[in-house]
């Protein structure tokens, strides 16, 4: 998230000197209606109607509905719009940037989001969790208002099955979804760029699966997985997508101008095991030493790529 190494190859994080980088982490961040037919979603990896029991087709979210979400942190202006508006003021700005991704979605809901950061990782790869009351504050405003809230682990230093353990407890709300953010699985945040393995992807759904069965949770759950580099995710052609209650969403982050932001994306495309793409798009709130889109892409442009993405997210 910082320069251009989210968008570029990893070869280029050593062209900025460590001192400023040291400098600018982590104080740069801290400163401060699911329906039961398809609507045209095409084949985007999500069974069609009849191809779930009664349980899942009636709670598979993506089966009819786009997510919309804003990303960030509550506590920081600088990791994403998320801190830098009140709830009800990223409410209002949510419907009128869904009003924009219906009218060229074909007919499609959308479905707003609040996407926040859980864990963040801290030098030496250590893991700072969101307070859990700060937390309740989003999750019982988008319960009251038809919302989603993806909660994001950075992972860190730790074992991603730990990571993704530690937010379950958030799944008994029945908006509540997961994510984990590749990049910073690394004791060297904004040094190096973390890495996650097939096989540890593979049993993060598997662990998942088996909570949402064993807590008797209805329907499926997203599990949102970015990258933006081939490093983020080793052997990635291994990656499972076949389990029943856990949705994984393959996002393409990282920031810059148009024809890089599609370069991004068409690397991910290639990942055909994993067909549900998301995207994220990055404003550009000046500042200091923080990448972001310019231009952005338009709503008609986001869904213009190939395979169009079902989860989009504004940081």
């Amino acid at each position: 998230m910082y320069g251009v190494l989210c968008i570029l190859p990893f070869t280029l994080a050593a062209q900025e000197p460590a001192s400023q980088r040291t400098l600018r982490f982590p104080g740069l961040y801290f400163m401060d209606t699911v329906r039961s037919l398809a609507k045209g979603g095409g084949n985007y990896g999500v069974p069609q109607e009849g191809e779930l029991p009664p349980l899942e087709r009636d709670l598979s979210i993506l089966l009819n509905d786009d997510v919309l979400a804003f990303y960030g942190h509550p506590n920081s202006m600088n990791m994403g719009i998320l801190g830098r508006y009140s709830i009800e003021e990223l409410d209002t700005r949510l419907t009128r940037l869904a009003a924009e991704y219906r009218a060229v979605n074909g007919g499609r809901g959308v479905r707003k989001a609040f996407y926040i950061i859980f864990g963040t990782v801290w030098p030496q790869g250590e893991i700072g969790i969101i307070n859990e009351e700060l937390l309740m504050k989003y999750i019982n405003y988008a319960l009251t208002h038809d919302m989603l809230v993806f909660i994001d682990h950075q992972i860190g230093r730790y074992n991603p099955v730990d990571a993704i353990k530690r937010m379950f407890p958030f799944l008994r709300y029945p908006n509540v979804h997961l994510a984990l953010d590749p990049e910073w699985r690394t004791i060297k945040p904004m040094k190096e760029i973390g890495t996650v393995t097939a096989a540890e992807l593979n049993q993060v759904q598997r662990v998942m699966e088996e909570y949402i069965e064993a807590n008797q949770i209805p329907g499926e759950r997203m599990l949102v997985i970015h990258q933006f580099n081939w490093r983020m995710i080793q052997n990635r052609e291994q990656v499972r997508t076949n389990f029943q209650r856990v949705r994984l969403v393959h996002c393409a982050d990282g920031f810059g101008p148009p024809h890089l932001k599609r370069d991004s994306y068409a690397f991910n495309a290639q990942a055909g095991n994993m067909p549900v793409k998301g995207f994220k798009l990055f404003y550009n709130f000046n500042i200091p030493g923080a990448g972001y889109d310019s231009p952005l892409l338009t709503p008609k442009q986001v869904y213009e790529l190939t395979p169009r993405p079902y989860v989009i997210m504004y940081q």
